[in-house]
């Protein structure tokens, strides 16, 4: 790359059609980018891309350390289980995470509060309160960096709209959270259950309408940009039409 690389990753981004002043929910593949590209480099072309009026957002999922066995969820400890560019993400500077033991998420900018401010007030992964949920009301695009729908985050919160039975555990787990500032509540959540079922997140590609994702390459890294409300709307009315319509039995 050239002497500046987070400049032009920065320009490919907006080649792709991150907008200055965006709110950026990215779902990523570091190594799919097919170098040895550092975590903080695509942040900071990604933060460059939108500019000081946008939100560059992630989700900080820790569903697979904290859990019935393990009920202790520490905002500034608690490592994230989905990525190397999400756990390096939470770890800078100015970034702030929500408090919630499975489903948190991290951003950084001008809509940060009004994307993670609550969370803890969700019983479920990805209630009303969730960073999921609440991306599209925020007018949020998603980008899937070297990765695709499998990995959309916001399903769980379409989910929740109609509560399919696969969704939620019976018997919720207390879990205690632990926020920056080292104050702590209790939390009693239902956790993901899935028992019998495999997620078809893909199916949603095929529903979106046109102008509601545009494709395109990141250095060796192929790459959608998903307009957030398009994709909830879509998937929202096929799961309330069909509610197994995002799985399929095991």
């Amino acid at each position: 790359m050239n002497i500046n690389p987070h400049l032009e990753l920065s320009n490919l981004l907006k080649d792709l059609g991150v907008k200055p002043g965006d709110t950026l929910m990215v779902h990523a593949s570091l190594r799919s980018l097919g170098e040895a590209m550092p975590a903080d480099i695509v942040s900071a072309g990604l933060r460059r891309a939108l500019g000081p009026a946008g939100t560059l957002a992630m989700p900080t999922l820790s569903y697979e350390t904290v859990n019935a066995e393990n009920p202790l969820f520490d905002t500034e400890e608690t490592p994230s289980c989905v990525g190397s560019l999400s756990e390096a993400f939470r770890r800078q500077q100015g970034v702030v995470r929500s408090l919630h033991p499975t489903h948190s998420a991290a951003a950084i900018g001008p809509n940060t509060s009004d994307l993670l401010v609550g969370h803890e007030k969700d019983h479920t992964p990805c209630g009303e309160h969730s960073p999921f949920a609440i991306l599209p009301k925020l007018g949020g695009r998603i980008l899937f960096l070297g990765c695709d729908f499998t990995v959309n985050t916001m399903m769980h919160a379409v989910e929740e709209q109609v509560m399919p039975p696969y969704l939620l555990e019976d018997e919720p787990v207390d879990f205690i959270l632990t926020d920056a500032r080292g104050r702590q509540i209790t939390s009693a959540v239902r956790c993901h259950s899935f028992k019998g079922y495999v997620q078809r997140y893909d199916r949603l590609e095929a529903l979106l309408p046109e102008g509601a994702i545009k494709r395109g390459q990141l250095l060796a890294a192929d790459c959608m940009l998903v307009d957030a409300q398009a994709a909830w709307d879509a998937a929202l009315a096929a799961i309330k039409k069909d509610p197994l319509y995002f799985v399929d039995k095991e």
